[in-house]
């Protein structure tokens, strides 16, 4: 039995029947993935969760929608909806407080879950977060590959390994096995009929995370942006340094979207010692 198996639950937060995983000791630490098609915490975090459980108790969760929960759509915004969900959770496991590690999506949530629960979070690293706002770039083309990915034709090999491809800088960190996964997922017939993000185009003030009054959380933040991100770009990095008061902005070159991915061990030290 493999570490992914022998690690994955479920448990019912609002209403929902949500899969995670949990290893480790030490102060919480939640992990949340981005919402490309295919998604699920374990192959968004592969390469972090162990080295991240050696010093924390790593909980990795499958958002609604995505993985093994519930295929469950907003039918509001959904950065709201996946954060009801990720307390919901902490509820459930008696975690008073956590600090969060959020990628693109997962960002998104964690910086909504700050606003709406401040009490909740302490740190949060903050990889690419959706929900902000580009200073110079009108819409990159990873998220439009993500809007269109479900419409027209419907879901295909090429159009997920052309998606996958804009998410690193170098395509060949792309694995067989991982597209394969994520194709699969995709193509499963429930979140084919509600795809989880079909409301993240329609640009809902409650998911504009810059209009919320982000200046008012005293929280430390790390924002860790690829240089070479062709979905969340670095320019949406600068509006949430300028108003989150303690974030720090670290950039990897010739990275993109996947940080954790691409430059696993160098974002492992980077977020350990930052969390600890």
């Amino acid at each position: 039995m493999t570490l992914e198996v022998e690690t994955g639950q479920f448990v019912q937060a609002n209403g929902l029947n949500i899969h995670y995983h949990a290893l480790g000791e030490g102060k919480p630490l939640i992990l949340l993935h981005g919402g490309g098609p295919g998604a699920a915490g374990w192959s968004n975090y592969s390469r972090n969760i162990e080295p991240l459980a050696r010093a924390f108790r790593t909980v990795v969760i499958d958002l609604p929608g995505f993985g093994k929960s519930d295929k469950t759509a907003s039918q509001g915004s959904v950065f709201e909806f996946m954060s009801d969900a990720v307390i919901g959770v902490m509820d459930a496991l008696k975690i008073d407080k956590a600090s969060f590690i959020g990628n693109s999506l997962g960002g998104g949530t964690t910086l909504k879950t700050c606003v709406r629960h401040p009490d909740r979070v302490d740190r949060m690293v903050l990889m690419g977060p959706a929900g902000s706002l580009p200073m110079f770039t009108m819409l990159p083309e990873g998220m439009r590959l993500l809007r269109s990915y479900y419409s027209g034709t419907g879901p295909s090999l090429e159009k997920l390994r052309t998606f996958l491809e804009y998410l690193v800088f170098d395509p060949s960190q792309i694995p067989e096995e991982l597209l394969q996964a994520r194709y699969e997922l995709s193509c499963n017939p429930e979140v084919m009929a509600n795809p989880p993000m079909k409301n993240m185009g329609k640009q809902l003030p409650a998911d504009q995370l810059w209009r919320d009054n982000l200046s008012a959380l005293p929280h430390k933040t790390l924002l860790v942006f690829g240089r070479e991100d062709r979905t969340v770009p670095l320019d949406a990095a600068f509006i949430l340094l300028r108003t989150l008061r303690n974030a720090s902005l670290h950039v990897m070159p010739n990275t993109g979207h996947w940080a954790q991915w691409e430059r696993a061990d160098e974002f492992n030290r980077l977020c350990e010692d930052f969390l600890a």
